[in-house]
């Protein structure tokens, strides 16, 4: 049977791609619940909450952490099932980028300029690139064993899925912590910490998701 019959079969296969998403969703709920957990245990959220939820910048923060969560994760669910179009689900992503390129803008004007590098920097900068993927290491995991009982055409853009939607479902929980909230310092130390668990994702899937 060639490739393509075998993927074509698959695609068709309703109970295996309804398993495929019960799966994904049983991993996620149970893998951002440890995270939370685990974030809940350690670090905690931050002191001054709710004052802070009430500025545009925490709300700004929140957001596009939770929007490119939710995209990244309708990527995943499709990404998994063979023969199945991914691109209308990839295109999802543009919403979040498009809110972060607007809220590095909004700053920017809001800002003085000799101001921007300390906006950039921040004061957890470093904790922040090492946290995030620790609390991306669940996600990522249930992701990945659930994507094994699907059968990605390409592991790696497969895994790379995962580890976007692992990394960005960790900085939408170390958000509520995160004292630095200039949309400068999310564009930058936020994103660098979210390619890096994409990046493992990518890697890790090229491996373990083969068929």
């Amino acid at each position: 049977m060639k490739t393509e019959e075998l993927i074509g079969l698959l695609a068709q296969d309703a109970p295996a791609g309804a398993s495929l998403g019960e799966r994904l969703a049983r991993a996620l709920v149970v893998a951002v619940g440890v995270s939370a957990l685990l974030m809940l245990a350690t670090i905690g959220l931050r002191p001054e909450l709710l004052a802070a939820l009430g500025t545009a910048r925490v709300l700004f923060k929140i957001a596009f952490t939770l929007l490119l969560a939710a995209s990244a994760c309708a990527v995943v669910f499709r990404v998994g099932m063979p023969g199945l179009p991914v691109g209308a689900r990839a295109r999802l992503l543009v919403a979040p980028l498009l809110l972060l390129c607007g809220g590095v803008v909004a700053e920017l004007v809001a800002v003085p300029r000799d101001a921007w590098a300390a906006s950039l920097t921040g004061q957890n900068a470093a904790f922040c690139l090492f946290f995030i993927p620790v609390l991306a290491l669940a996600p990522l995991a249930g992701l990945l064993w659930a994507l094994r009982s699907g059968a990605p055409e390409s592991p790696g853009l497969a895994g790379a899925a995962a580890g976007l939607a692992a990394g960005a479902l960790a900085a939408s929980l170390y958000a509520w912590h995160c004292p630095d909230d200039s949309p400068l310092f999310v564009a930058t130390w936020y994103v660098i910490a979210m390619a890096f668990v994409t990046l493992a994702g990518g890697a890790i899937g090229r491996r373990l998701l083969r068929w």
